[in-house]
């Protein structure tokens, strides 16, 4: 295909995932950003939010009620910061969230030269509260860490996922292979199980069925209610 900059393969590779929302705040690290998702609006529905730490919980609230998976998107440092709230409530609850955060240029990573937002290792401090994070160092990598973000967000126990892309990077234009969305398997009880829940149910005088997250990601709403 012809040649995109990181920002273009990030929405397109987005888009075959199945996302139609997005919730962001712009800063300068991600303004590229936001010039493709001008481009896209026929594609990604973008929700401007007042402050970074709304972008996650607006998408941990998407995740739960719809049961796809929620993205967010913010600058580095302070606002990355600001999305951890949302982003730890999201892995306690097994939400499936992606959050997507900027950097500083990636020449400049490690360095110390007081860039505006610079966090030294921001990765680390992600790791606590995210099944599985990763920082993109080049444009023909987009695609494939994307594809594995929502991998890891949807396989398993679900939960967030972090992705951090340095401004460079966003503009950064090269030859890309986009990845078709795959469709993982939910996992499924035994007949063994199912009949063991079966028969405490029907032995009880007052059934009471808990519920959780993965009802809805599951598409078993339905059933339960029955």
């Amino acid at each position: 295909m012809p040649a995109i900059n990181g920002a273009q393969a990030m929405f397109q590779q987005l888009v075959m995932e199945g996302v139609t929302d997005i919730f962001s705040l712009p800063g300068a690290q991600i303004m590229s950003a936001f010039d493709v998702l001008h481009e896209m609006q026929d594609q990604i529905n973008l929700v401007h939010t007042r402050h970074e730490q709304a972008t996650t919980y607006m998408a941990d609230g998407y995740a739960k009620v719809s049961g796809k998976p929620g993205v967010a998107m913010v600058v580095p440092g302070p606002g990355a910061l600001n999305a951890t709230a949302g982003l730890g409530t999201a892995y306690a609850s097994s939400s499936p969230v992606l959050l997507i955060s900027g950097q500083i240029p990636s020449t400049l990573l490690g360095k110390d030269t007081g860039q505006l937002h610079e966090i030294s290792e921001q990765l680390d401090v992600f790791k606590p509260i995210t099944k599985w994070n990763h920082r993109i160092s080049d444009v023909s990598e987009v695609p494939t860490a994307v594809h594995e973000a929502f991998r890891q967000m949807t396989t398993g126990k679900p939960g967030p996922v972090e992705l951090e892309i340095a401004p460079d990077i966003l503009t950064q234009a090269g030859s890309v292979d986009l990845i078709e969305k795959e469709l993982y398997p939910n996992p499924k009880a035994t007949n063994d199980q199912i009949m063991a829940a079966v028969k405490l149910i029907s032995s009880s005088k007052s059934p009471t069925i808990v519920a959780g997250g993965g009802s809805v990601s599951s598409g078993a709403s339905d059933q339960i209610r029955q």
